[in-house]
């Protein structure tokens, strides 16, 4: 192993194991736009079905806006006091994009004409077809999996978050008009702790992992 590819193991042994859930934030620290936009393109090189990368998000960071969110998030002071709240939705029609993300793939010299054709076609083939419940599951999925990079870019950064799943997602779709075409995935929390995330620890290895059949 060379220097360098220590290095980031190192590095990324030391985000995982220093990410953990913060709920107190510096409400005086203020991330600019440029850093936040900086976490979300390292959040979505997360891998997705068929790479349709079906999430979508929005920043939230007006104060008058997350004082009308903290009662639709059962008044979690994390909603006020960080530097922005990340919403994470899911586009159940993601497929529909298909055209133009393996167009971008063909121009950046990294997908044949051809190949852009043929999974064209096998995506409209199926995923038009699998039924709303398997879209939304697919849209949660995907959604947890960009959501965790989110977490662990921003942690690389040298800022904290939490994921939120306690709020109305109802009132949520309705505070910033969202049809019935996206579905809610988290609310992330994103700033400076003021306080660290509390330790916390994990079953051993042999509680959840088996090898080569399940055991109950």
């Amino acid at each position: 192993m060379t220097n360098t590819a220590l290095q980031v193991k190192q590095d990324f042994d030391t985000v995982i194991r220093d990410r953990h859930s913060v709920r107190k934030y510096d409400a005086s620290w203020k991330m600019s736009e440029d850093e936040i936009k900086e976490i979300l393109s390292d959040a979505v090189l997360a891998p997705s079905s068929s790479n349709l990368q079906p999430w979508r998000f929005i920043v939230i960071q007006d104060q008058s806006l997350k004082e009308q969110l903290l009662p639709i998030a059962n008044n979690q002071q994390q909603i006020i006091d960080a530097s922005a709240v990340i919403a994470v939705i899911g586009d159940l029609n993601a497929y529909e994009n298909v055209e133009k993300i393996h167009g971008i793939a063909v121009d950046a010299g990294v997908m044949t004409p051809e190949i852009k054709d043929m999974m064209v076609t096998n995506t409209m083939k199926v995923y038009p077809n699998v039924g709303a419940e398997k879209l939304k599951e697919i849209a949660l999925v995907d959604g947890g999996l960009v959501s965790m990079q989110l977490m662990l870019a921003a942690k690389a950064k040298g800022y904290d978050t939490v994921p939120m799943g306690g709020y109305n997602a109802v009132q949520f779709k309705e505070m910033f008009n969202i049809s019935d075409r996206y579905t809610t995935v988290m609310l992330i929390a994103l700033g400076k702790a003021a306080v660290e995330g509390r330790q916390s620890v994990r079953l051993p290895l042999e509680d959840v992992v088996s090898w080569n059949e399940f055991k109950n």
